[in-house]
Order: C-alpha cells, then structure tokens, then sequence
C-alpha cells in the first residue's frame, strides 16, 4: 500500500467511523494527538479515542495531501481536511477543516501510520 493510499483509506474509514479499519493503518506502536486533549500512546488508548469521537460526531470530510517524504522506512505527509461534522447528541451540523502530519513508518513491508497530529484550521467564530 502507497502513502497515498494509507492516507485515503483513513479518509474513507474516518467517514465510515470504521475504528477497526483505523487501528489497521496504524503500526505496532501507535500515537494519536488531538488538538485540545493529551497524546494517546499505544493500541487501546488510540482506539478508545476513535471510539469517543465516533460516538460524539459523524464527519464527512475530503483529505487533500499537500506533501509526503519518504526517507528509508520512515515518512510523513502533511495534509488539510476539509468537510462537516454533524454532533451526533443534537444533529448540529458545522463546518470541519484541519491541518495534519502524520508520521508513517514501514513495518513488514507495508507503511503504517507511526504519528498523528491534527489542528483546526477553523476556529471557532466570536
């Protein structure tokens, strides 16, 4: 599986709220870091964070990949996002944009998200 393609069926699965096709694109080691919350380290804290969103919201968003390196069997790739979530405990509907980096690291061959950050590029109005 290509960078590319990671990146796209993390896309489709954030979509689905697919935990489980998630938990596959990432490795061994995985680490998740929300904006606004502390860094979820390994397999069940990054699933029970997937969880909690999936059970919070529903997104429909499109990922545009603005850069990918790739040095030996280490990589990452910045992207954007941009779409809407729908809070699922009052059907509100808003609009959805964030900046990423994710860290890919080659495990068995395949690439596997190692890292993944994520900010708003749309904050709150006053």
């Amino acid at each position: 599986m290509t960078i590319t393609t990671v990146l796209k069926a993390y896309e489709a699965a954030l979509n689905a709220n697919d935990t489980d096709t998630i938990l596959g694109l990432y490795g061994a080691d995985p680490v998740f870091m929300p904006q606004h919350a502390p860094a979820l380290v390994g397999r069940d804290a990054v699933r029970a964070g997937y969880e909690h969103v999936f059970n919070t919201l529903k997104l429909d968003i499109v990922f545009t990949i603005d850069e990918v390196e790739e040095a030996g069997d280490w990589a990452w790739a910045r992207t954007s996002s941009a779409g809407t979530q729908t809070l699922l405990a009052t059907g509100q509907q808003s609009q959805e944009g964030n900046n990423e980096l994710f860290v890919l690291r080659r495990e068995a061959g395949a690439w596997k998200i190692h890292r993944y950050l994520f900010s708003t590029n749309q904050p709150p109005r006053a």
